[in-house]
């Protein structure tokens, strides 16, 4: 499925990425062109292309790496699949590994995935998923056909706000962002795992150094997060759905109260912590997320965009954000920078919310996983 991009494509591929300095862009005569970050140990990505990874798939929504670089995604409606990469950087055709049992109304089904950090010796893949009671996290081993083992039950679930981000710290714990689903009291309420940061153990115990050791609530006053990522300090950022006025980009603290229901956006109240960024929702329904160096890249579903924004060493935001791939592709998902040294990106263009009235038409091979050559937008070319 590799694509060579004419011109014009090679163009819209890699997009403003080549604009990393975060305020109007450069003229192309002046300046040095953008030095935008590889992977230490990533091999060299080709420079002239996007690659289509996979199509034809069911709402993506899942996705991380295993150590030898193929690529775990799960479909909303429950696939399980695997991505072999070639020696030669090509990706193979999606592999199903299995089929979770998933009530996917709404926006519930097959959510977050991380893939454990010490895959290699336990061949453990962790999933966040809609069942027919609740939200849950699960381990999975691919490599056999054993049951899901439940590690944590409970979670609140509606056919909204289920938030589903799951992924591993760099101290070793596992974090999932939940939603509200529906209540706007469960964001506020600290017996809840609703409307929340958890930050847990593989078993599911409280993580230590929570607020509360008996509780696995990291943050709290969330309405839908579905998106989170660390800097290189080790510094969390989450990315969070407004409802009409405001979404956001937080930057979480342990114990922080993150106001909602009370505020959305910045509410300056001391007892609660305001965001870092916001844009309005038109612009913005942003989930996946993740750092490349200093900027935070974020795909967006309403949107159709990625944003980027660069921070400083005090965590604010240095210039304006940069939108990048402007409708291009329709609704985003997930974003993530593979160990390739590749951004793939998820498209979200067969849930139902990609009409003509908010300006998104389907392609044909939706819904797909593509990913763009960092190393050809830092080479100035757009």
């Amino acid at each position: 499925m590799r694509r060579l991009l004419s011109a014009a494509a090679a163009a819209a591929a890699a997009f403003t990425l080549a604009s990393c300095s975060f305020g109007e862009p450069p003229e192309p005569e002046t300046g040095e062109p953008p030095n935008l970050p590889t992977p230490s140990g990533a091999p060299e990505s080709p420079a002239t292309f996007m690659d289509v990874v996979a199509e034809g798939l069911d709402v993506p929504w899942g996705l991380d790496f295993l150590p030898d670089g193929t690529a775990i995604v799960g479909e909303r409606t429950g696939r399980l699949l695997q991505i072999p990469i070639a020696a030669d950087g090509t990706a193979d055709e999606p592999v199903e590994l299995r089929t979770v049992d998933v009530d996917d109304t709404g926006e519930g089904g097959l959510l977050g995935i991380a893939v454990s950090p010490n895959y290699d010796d336990d061949h453990a893949v962790y999933v966040y998923y809609t069942s027919g009671d609740d939200n849950r996290i699960v381990r999975i081993d691919p490599t056999s056909d054993a049951a899901p083992e439940p590690v944590l039950t409970g979670i609140p679930s509606s056919d909204h706000h289920n938030g589903g981000a799951l992924e591993f710290g760099p101290d070793g714990f596992l974090y999932a962002a939940t939603g509200d689903a529906g209540d706007d009291a469960a964001a506020q309420d600290p017996d809840s795992l609703g409307g929340k940061i958890l930050r847990i153990t593989t078993d599911g115990a409280p993580a230590d150094g929570n607020p509360d050791p008996a509780s696995p609530v990291y943050s709290l006053g969330h309405r839908n997060i579905e998106g989170l990522a660390w800097n290189a300090a080790g510094e969390l950022y989450a990315t969070e759905f407004g409802q009409d006025i405001a979404d956001e980009v937080n930057r979480i603290e342990p114990g922080a109260n993150y106001g909602w229901p009370y505020y959305e956006g910045p509410g300056g109240d001391p007892k609660y912590t305001d965001p870092v960024l916001t844009w309005e929702p038109f612009k913005g329904s942003c989930a996946g997320a993740v750092f490349l160096e200093d900027s935070l890249v974020t795909a967006c579903l309403r949107g159709q965009r990625l944003w980027i924004a660069q921070f400083d060493s005090s965590g604010a935001v240095a210039g304006e954000p940069q939108a990048a791939v402007v409708s291009e592709f329709g609704r985003l998902r997930s974003v993530a920078m593979g160990p390739d040294g590749m951004l793939w990106v998820t498209t979200s263009n067969r849930d139902g919310r990609c009409v003509e009235e908010r300006g998104c038409t389907a392609n044909e091979a939706d819904d797909r996983i593509i990913r763009f050559s960092t190393s050809y937008a830092a080479q100035g070319r757009v």
